[in-house]
């Protein structure tokens, strides 16, 4: 393994295979490639596009990001999952303004400090934006890296991450840091992937110890599988007219502060909400549910409806939690996935 010429030859094949056209790398600053980080953690760059594209539009700097509503940054992340990433980017804009006049601080430890920013997406930020000589060690990079070394153990486990890093360190060059940074991202999200990778194509195939061993993808090896848990939730969709009943979810937790139908854990909690707000509960109607996986477990959906007359004003004690959500011209708030799935039900359009 010849780690003095690893840098070299992975900068030769960024001159003619990298990517350079993306939206974030053109006017770089450290504000829009930190946008773009914490877009494409767990995201494909093809979904990130128009959505980094419509929010950089509405949330042009730091100020704006910092100065909106969160329920509006919700509602332009809606599609791209892990809504954290998004709440963590309005606090961590807030802490930005009110602690560093506005300026995106460029010291790692102060980026690093800020909400929802690991060591590798500051030093992506930092190199890519200003060419600091940081290390970075994503997914892409540890695929990359792993199998450059045929390395055992799961990259989630320390042992092995610090192992990674200090690799990631040595052998990344302080001139050139953009394009070497950037490279092995490509790399690793276009020929070093997960179950075919294009070895050939690859700049340090030579001593590439997963290829030369001929099992490059037993590298990284998996987390050690635990059975996924399976949890049932029963939503009302009360509907009146055009409006359907929603609410707001606390801010931690799953789907945190987004809007979502009322979720129960039996049928008699239902029915017995139901009774609060003056309604039949038994004319609500179980509708086609369906299962909605998380990171952690599944959940199986089981959607109720029930039509309120138009003409009776719903007994609802609307607050900061409650909104009648208009089907025909709805708010700009952050809908969680399978609420947005719910909301093209036929039922409601009826």
């Amino acid at each position: 393994m010849n780690q003095a010429t690893f840098a070299n030859r992975v900068l030769e094949w960024y001159e003619h295979s990298g990517r350079k056209t993306l939206p974030w790398q053109q006017q770089k600053t450290p504000y829009r490639v930190w946008i773009s980080e914490i877009m494409l953690q767990q995201t494909q760059v093809a979904t990130v596009i128009p959505y980094y594209q419509r929010f950089m539009a509405r949330f042009p700097d730091v100020i704006a990001l910092a100065d909106a509503p969160v329920d509006e940054v919700l509602h332009h992340w809606t599609g791209l999952g892990y809504y954290a990433r998004a709440r963590n980017l309005h606090q961590a804009a807030q802490r930005i303004r009110d602690e560093h006049g506005g300026l995106f601080p460029e010291r790692i430890e102060e980026v690093t400090a800020l909400p929802g920013i690991g060591r590798s997406t500051a030093g992506a930020i930092l190199s890519f934006s200003l060419g600091q000589p940081h290390a970075i060690l994503d997914g892409n990079v540890k695929r990359v890296l792993t199998r450059w070394l045929a390395q055992p153990g799961w990259p989630g486990q320390k042992a092995v991450e610090n192992q990674l890093w200090e690799l990631a360190i040595r052998l990344t060059p302080r001139q050139g840091v953009q394009e070497y940074n950037q490279a092995m991202m490509d790399i690793g999200a276009t020929v070093c992937t997960r179950s075919k990778p294009k070895c050939e194509l690859c700049p340090v195939q030579a001593d590439c110890q997963g290829r030369l061993e001929g099992t490059p993808t037993r590298y990284p090896e998996g987390k050690p599988k635990k059975s996924t848990p399976v949890r049932s939730g029963l939503f009302l969709m009360l509907k009146q007219g055009e409006r359907v009943l929603l609410e707001k979810r606390p801010p931690q937790g799953i789907w945190g502060g987004l809007y979502c139908f009322p979720q129960f854990d039996t049928e008699a909690q239902l029915k017995a909400r139901l009774r609060e707000l003056g309604q039949d509960p038994d004319r609500v109607q179980e509708q086609a549910g369906f299962r909605h996986t998380f990171s952690h477990f599944h959940l199986d959906i089981r959607p109720f409806l029930l039509e309120v007359e138009t003409h009776q004003p719903p007994a609802l004690m609307e607050g900061d939690t409650t909104l009648w959500y208009n089907l025909r011209q709805p708010e700009e708030v952050g809908l969680a996935a399978a609420t947005q799935r719910l909301l093209a039900y036929p039922e409601l359009a009826s």
